[in-house]
């Protein structure tokens, strides 16, 4: 299954959503947009629609002063994903994320699962196909939000985010996070975010290894390596100067992954027996439709994909090549 996220990156990068606060305020100042993206990424290969709710929780919503528009933004963030997956037979999911407030203490941990329980209450009533829990730091927040998901009846994707180090906050092993999501009743278990390729992939294995369920993948479409090994750690002195002395988040450009390389990463994924794929912040439609057609899939979009045979200076078109020729003694 692919499921493409990545929804704040994309349309930040559009104009519709604010670096920083990444409050997804663009549902209802500019629904049209966020139905257009849905229907981009179907089109490049999604199997699933999922509702632009990510940060759409209570406590971001009360960051940037409009926690009286939480139900409102979550409903038509859940409307709009239910239409345009209904115009493909695409699937339609939930979608609940790391609240920020979540820590030891129970008042903490109780404002969390209250968060969780009120989006899942909406995405209930909006008849989705399932919920996605998406970028826990914390092993327990995940599993917070998962008890939530199963205790409303619906199927659940929880992913965590690793950070540098390759544990959860409470310094769990995925191994033990993950059978416990499992044993939870989560349907499938996975990373997303922080990661690019190169640094989830070494990971996959052992929460492959771990777990009898679907395991789910879903990078940063980032060059990320092992000394640095999340897009917030990325650092290049080639580059001069960046906002806030580092790339992450409006700075990030240079170190994109190409289409090619994300191809690379689906196959290998694949066959580190990852069965649920997709991309996440900074994820777009051609990199959707190269990892789709490094699966063997052809989405719509792929009536597009290059085809360099045609091109006026570098394809080898039986009509071009005298122009080809010309062109290259001028090279």
């Amino acid at each position: 299954m692919i499921c493409a996220e990545g929804y704040l990156f994309e349309l930040e990068r559009r104009g519709y959503v604010q670096a920083g606060p990444f409050v997804p305020e663009a549902v209802l100042d500019h629904p049209e947009v966020v139905a257009q993206l849905h229907r981009d990424f179907v089109h490049a290969g999604s199997d699933v629609v999922p509702a632009f709710t990510y940060y759409a929780h209570r406590e971001k919503m009360r960051l940037v002063g409009k926690e009286d528009l939480l139900e409102e933004l979550n409903r038509q963030a859940l409307a709009i994903a239910k239409e345009v997956a209904s115009e493909s037979d695409a699937l339609v999911a939930g979608d609940i994320c790391n609240t920020n407030v979540f820590a030891e203490d129970e008042a903490s941990k109780n404002a969390a699962r209250a968060m969780f329980e009120e989006q899942v209450g909406w995405a209930v009533e909006a008849e989705v196909d399932f919920v996605i829990g998406e970028t826990f730091s914390h092993a327990e927040e995940a599993l917070a939000a998962l008890r939530a998901i199963k205790e409303a009846g619906l199927p659940a994707v929880i992913t965590l985010g690793i950070h540098q180090h390759p544990v959860t906050r409470e310094g769990w092993t995925l191994g033990d996070a993950f059978r416990r999501l499992e044993d939870g009743g989560a349907d499938v278990v996975g990373l997303n975010c922080m990661r690019g390729p190169s640094t989830m992939l070494p990971l996959l294995e052992e929460i492959r290894e771990a777990v009898s369920c679907h395991v789910a993948a879903l990078p940063v479409p980032y060059r990320t390596h092992e000394h640095e090994p999340t897009f917030q750690s990325l650092r290049d002195p080639e580059y001069g100067a960046l906002p806030g002395g580092m790339p992450f988040p409006t700075a990030l450009d240079p170190f994109t992954c190409n289409r090619y390389e994300i191809a690379e990463f689906a196959r290998a994924a694949q066959q580190a027996g990852v069965s649920y794929l997709g991309l996440c912040c900074g994820g777009a439609p051609h990199l959707v439709r190269s990892l789709a057609e490094a699966l063997g899939r052809t989405p719509p979009a792929s009536r597009y994909s290059a085809d360099m045979s045609k091109h006026a200076f570098f394809g080898t078109d039986e009509s071009l090549k005298q122009e080809n020729l010309a062109f290259a003694e001028e090279l």
